[in-house]
């Protein structure tokens, strides 16, 4: 059994280290020009600026060595060797083999899966090119210009994250022109009618998205919309306006469709980190085409290889997982805001909350024993500069939230006003280079008088500031930074695990309340048919369902 991470030398150094840096402030480490230039690194297009961490040199020397210490290196080596790193479902995790091109070779017990990647993706755009084409037609032989992609979770949330991201981008809003992509996740019927508005059935092709093909939520939906299909245009309605993306074919028959357009996946490939595979490429093709997809998994190998090669000092994701071990675990700090100051990723931090909290959500580590520190974080945020007019109060006077700023050089859709200085994305990013300096540095009591400021509103209007932040600078928000954006988030989340030698790929805690679900189901069953029936609950919930029921 492996030493625990907390018993080691440089972790109660680091512990000491940060009795120490509370000490310093923002202010005094930023004027260290020497320090702020060193704490920057940069790959492919991406510029992050670490500088406004609370931290100094040392702390990013004693980083490194609990890089050292946990054997990231030697655990990022047997992720992307396939070895069953997932303990306690004994799975391999291999999603970076999902962006593989046919020079690369991931393999699994000695096979490698490159070959079998291309494949589902030679299939996924002969299908989406016939779709798109018009040569599959509906029942009718009207074009399926309409997607609905039935999902939730990692069956959903990735896709929804790139289609919003790339639904302005030119190129991309050009292929899908005259189209639309709908997804149908919540069991709530109001998801249902949205989902639904205003779509022709028989210009409308469902894409039901279920490893198992048994996820409750999806199945319901799914069986609303073969409902919806089938009431419009009769029974033979499934087999053209209805596919399937999961592994469970005799499941995928039994509903109806055709196992020939059921496109598979694999059990190394997680919920939350499948968007590459056929559960993210196969509506997102059909949507946007095949060639802003390639460039998406383009995007997304340029930051595996980084991870897997660059020097742990000037490896992005590596630096940006150590920060957040440093903010949690040792500054105490569990809440970290993502703010991209870019609207089309308004769907990015939903999820990078599933991404980051289902992965590191944990109480034990990889041995089961009970963690000796806090880890984990909670991820919430918005676009900017929405987010400044909504939350920024509190992390400008309240509470100290680490931040991860997102910009972005260019923006998809410039434009300016003939009587204004600037145009609107320079004003946004007067904005975005402002905050982190504003939260680093505040403002003092000091200056507030030398502006004449009132001495009652000085408490009022005082900034502590020493708030750290990170700076991710892009060049624009197309397809291939959509791809580096989301491999950096995933592998952040997977250094930080690695570092607490915790399991970043298995979600136990997802379950209970889904097996409690499904009990009060039957009591719900008998209730409706109007049968005595008595859930085993406490005694409060069982007050709420008499109430809920009419009692």
């Amino acid at each position: 059994m492996s030493v625990s991470i907390a018993e080691t030398v440089v972790w109660r150094a680091l512990q000491r280290h940060a009795v120490d840096i509370a000490a310093s402030h923002l202010r005094d480490l930023l004027a260290d020009s020497h320090r702020s230039l060193q704490m920057v690194a940069e790959h492919d297009g991406i510029v992050l600026d670490y500088s406004r961490q609370n931290a100094n040199l040392s702390t990013v020397s004693l980083l490194l060595d609990l890089a050292h210490a946990s054997d990231l290196k030697g655990k990022l080596r047997a992720m992307a060797a396939g070895e069953p790193i997932n303990r306690s479902e004994n799975r391999s995790v291999l999603h970076i083999a999902l962006r593989a091109n046919a020079s690369d070779r991931y393999t699994i017990d000695g096979h490698n899966v490159v070959p079998d990647v291309l494949a589902a993706r030679e299939r996924i755009r002969k299908f989406a090119e016939e779709v798109r084409t018009g040569k599959w037609l509906g029942t009718t032989g009207k074009p399926l210009r309409n997607v609905i992609a039935v999902g939730i979770g990692g069956s959903y949330l990735g896709t929804s994250f790139v289609a919003e991201a790339l639904r302005t981008e030119p190129k991309c809003a050009a292929a899908a022109e005259h189209r639309r992509l709908r997804f149908l996740a919540n069991i709530d019927p109001i998801d249902l009618a949205r989902a639904t508005h205003d779509l022709n059935p028989e210009e409308t092709l469902v894409v039901v998205i279920s490893k198992t093909f048994t996820t409750t939520e999806t199945m319901l939906n799914a069986r609303s919309l073969r409902d919806w299909l089938t009431s419009a245009l009769g029974s033979n309605a499934v087999r053209q306006h209805m596919v399937a993306v999961s592994t469970n074919l005799p499941a995928v028959a039994a509903f109806g469709i055709d196992t020939d357009h059921a496109f598979g996946f694999w059990d190394w490939v997680g919920g939350r980190y499948s968007v590459c595979s056929s559960v993210g490429l196969l509506p997102l093709a059909l949507h946007f085409g095949c060639e802003p997809m390639q460039q998406f998994l383009d995007g997304a190998r340029s930051i595996d290889q980084h991870l897997l090669s660059a020097p742990f000092d000037r490896n992005l994701p590596v630096l940006l997982g150590l920060f957040g071990v440093w903010n949690a675990s040792f500054l105490h700090r569990p809440v970290r805001a993502l703010l991209p100051y870019c609207q089309a990723l308004k769907k990015f931090t939903p999820h990078i909350q599933q991404v980051d909290m289902e992965s590191n959500g944990k109480r034990v580590d990889i041995e089961g024993r009970p963690l000796q520190f806090e880890a984990g974080e909670f991820d919430f945020g918005e676009p900017g500069t929405n987010s400044q007019h909504s939350f920024y109060q509190l992390i400008h006077q309240g509470r100290v939230i680490p931040a991860d700023f997102i910009g972005f050089r260019r923006s998809q859709r410039p434009y300016k006003l003939a009587d204004n200085e600037l145009d609107n994305h320079d004003e946004l990013m007067a904005n975005f280079f402002a905050q982190p300096d504003a939260l680093a540095l505040g403002k003092t009591a000091e200056h507030l008088r030398a502006e004449g400021v009132n001495e009652d509103l000085i408490p009022h209007r005082e900034f502590p500031g020493n708030r750290p932040s990170n700076v991710l600078l892009l060049d624009q928000l197309d397809a291939y930074s959509t791809g580096q954006l989301l491999a950096l988030y995933e592998h952040r989340t997977a250094v930080q695990g690695f570092v607490w030698g915790i399991n970043s790929f298995d979600q136990w805690g997802v379950e209970l309340g889904k097996v409690l679900a499904t009990e009060l189901r039957g009591h719900f069953g008998k209730r409706r048919k109007g049968e005595a029936a008595t859930a085993a609950v406490p005694a409060s919930t069982q007050r709420l369902l008499q109430r809920y029921f009419g009692n």
